[in-house]
């Protein structure tokens, strides 16, 4: 990196969102699309209740046509809820936007309705008259999610349950989620620094969680237990009644495990699941010598919950918005002429919302417009090489849905799993290139040290997230778990996934109050994908390394099958893996811990 020190950079963009609807949440255009489709839903009811009983030649077409309508609406609605999260994250007090957003919640909610009458009615059919439906020239693209929705529908109640199922979850599963919502987004901590003390948010205070400062981090993870502790009665009930409402709705599935919804969401065997746990209990405690580095470093004896993301190494120099845009596309380009013109294209046409300002939303995502084959990507920029990694990251998941843009809508949608393939292999890509060019060992060490905690984080918060889960759902089938055994359950699982990284008195005991991810409705067990997508973007990012830019058509096509295939089929096809066998596994934890060495080594010499 050739950037010198600034003390101020010029301010990053802001994104085009006129090009999609003038006027924000006021646009008229908006507003019309909306209408639209309320009267397209009204009209795929219609079509439902005409839709012949069974399929055959005369009728083959009738039922095309109403398989292709809930793709597009699916697509619309998509397009509602996108475009409302952008308008509310770019501004969080837009009251109408956040109005919009509920709007097409209901939308959504319609259309599931839709979508599951097709589930029920694709039972009525024989193999063969299902088989001539995919056959139609129109539905090419489709066969995999469409065989996808029959073989789910196998395992769900009658119609007639779904649908009430559906209606009793809208003000009864999905409302703990929103309460849980309200009450994390509502809570508030004293927090004192520089002699001022301050309201502070839970999102505000996790921030300080990675000041270099211990004092800063301990405090504020205290004050963040101590407004939980608070709150856990509440967030007890939450718990249990959203994981209480899947148990009833999986008995009457006939499920018998809770991890059969997460595993067919994510198009996940469970063989693959086994191994690659396994493989990462074996070999989690080589992360023992980068802990131990860590603690010399900063200078503690024990390493605590609230020192996971303390800072070691360092550096001063700021990227301008143009100058991190430039360096990735640079070393994108080593990989992919494609990706890197792509890059160019979403920076020229402002796809990226990155102004440091007041009044945004925190954190960052990518997101798509459904029929509007373009993405938009939201971050806050403030010029530190964690900010430029942030950019790559998300310009990865852009790639991801510009590579698919032209599959059918059904054919678009992949699996958490899968989710992170693109994105992670973006940063892991700019990571080295930094490593590979930087002269200044506390920078080294810091980019070192960037590496090794998104290993140390995937393999113990996110694996003791995972026991737990599952821990609570086998003790939830008996009856309510209390707070109390709720806090055991977690120090057990960090126990267990830490091992002896974490010293026993720094446990979180509240971390299941306090991490939203437990929380989510629409995705039980939303830990294990991050980390299957960590390192199977690994496994991608390591054949390219071989190949080289011989592997950028590889890349497109593995890519693009991401909303064709499960999981253990794009590695069978695309990078001839077994993954239900140890050994991609094993290469895969073995190239996140390959930076050991090297940190504990320089460490030393600091």
């Amino acid at each position: 990196m050739t950037t010198e020190t600034m003390t101020k950079i010029p301010p990053a963009p802001t994104w085009d969102l006129e090009s999609i609807f003038p006027g924000g949440s006021k646009s008229t255009s908006f507003k019309a699309h909306r209408d639209k489709v309320k009267t397209e839903l009204q009209t795929a009811f219609d079509m439902l209740h005409a839709l012949p009983e069974s399929i055959d030649n005369d009728n083959r077409k009738t039922w095309v046509e109403f398989i292709l309508k809930l793709q597009s609406l699916l697509a619309d609605i998509e397009l509602i809820l996108s475009f409302a999260g952008c308008l509310t994250a770019q501004d969080v007090s837009d009251s109408e936007a956040m109005a919009i957003e509920s709007e097409g919640d209901d939308y959504l909610g319609e259309w599931q309705k839709l979508h599951a009458s097709l589930e029920e009615r694709s039972l009525k059919q024989s193999d063969e008259q299902w088989n001539m439906l995919l056959e139609a020239p129109e539905l090419e693209g489709l066969q995999f999610p469409l065989t996808e929705l029959r073989d789910i529908a196998r395992s769900k109640m009658p119609f007639e349950k779904e649908e009430l199922a559906l209606d009793l979850a809208v003000n009864g599963y999905h409302a703990w989620r929103r309460l849980y919502d309200k009450m994390a987004g509502d809570l508030r901590a004293e927090f004192t620094e520089d002699g001022i003390t301050k309201a502070l948010s839970m999102g505000q205070l996790a921030t300080k969680m990675s000041s270099p400062d211990r004092d800063v981090r301990r405090r504020a993870f205290e004050a963040i237990s101590s407004a939980w502790n608070k709150q856990a009665d509440l967030a007890a009930i939450a718990l249990n009644s959203q994981g209480g409402f899947r148990l009833s709705l999986y008995k009457h599935r006939n499920w018998d495990s809770p991890l059969y919804e997460p595993l067919v969401a994510a198009r996940l065997q469970e063989p693959t699941l086994n191994a690659m746990w396994k493989v990462i209990a074996r070999e989690t405690p080589r992360l023992k010598p980068y802990i131990e580095a860590k603690k010399k470093i900063l200078n503690i004896d024990k390493y605590c919950w609230y020192d996971e993301f303390a800072p070691c190494g360092k550096s001063d120099r700021l990227f301008s918005f143009e100058e991190a845009g430039k360096f990735i596309v640079e070393h994108i380009r080593s990989f992919s002429t494609d990706f890197a013109e792509f890059i160019e294209m979403a920076l020229e046409k402002r796809w990226i919302e990155a102004e440091d300002r007041a009044g945004k939303a925190g954190g960052g995502f990518c997101t798509g417009f459904g029929p509007i084959k373009e993405s938009r990507i939201f971050m806050t920029y403030a010029g530190s090489f964690e900010n430029l990694l942030t950019l790559a990251h998300e310009l990865g998941h852009a790639y991801h849905s510009w590579i698919l843009k032209d599959k059918p809508y059904f054919a678009q949608q992949y699996p958490m799993t899968l989710a992170e393939t693109a994105s992670i292999f973006s940063e892991t890509v700019v990571i080295d290139a930094a490593l590979e060019q930087v002269t200044d060992p506390q920078e080294k060490l810091m980019l070192l040290d960037q590496k090794l905690q998104a290993a140390y984080v995937m393999f113990t918060d996110l694996r003791c997230r995972f026991l737990f889960d599952k821990a609570f759902y086998t003790l939830r089938k008996n009856g309510t778990v209390q707070k109390e055994r709720l806090n055991e359950l977690m120090v057990e699982a960090q126990r267990e996934a830490f091992g002896e990284l974490l010293d026993p008195s720094g446990y979180h005991p509240l971390f299941w109050c306090s991490k939203l991810h437990f929380y989510l409705t629409g995705a039980p067990f939303y830990n294990f994908p991050y980390v299957f997508g960590y390192l199977f973007s690994g496994g991608v990012y390591d054949r390219a390394k071989k190949e080289g830019p011989a592997f950028a058509e590889k890349y497109r096509n593995l890519l693009a099958d991401t909303g064709s295939m499960t999981n253990e089929e794009i590695a069978q096809v695309h990078l001839g893996v077994d993954l239900t066998r140890e050994d991609f596994w094993v290469d895969a934890v073995n190239r996140s811990l390959a930076d050991v060495d090297d940190f504990v080594q320089l460490a030393e010499h600091l």
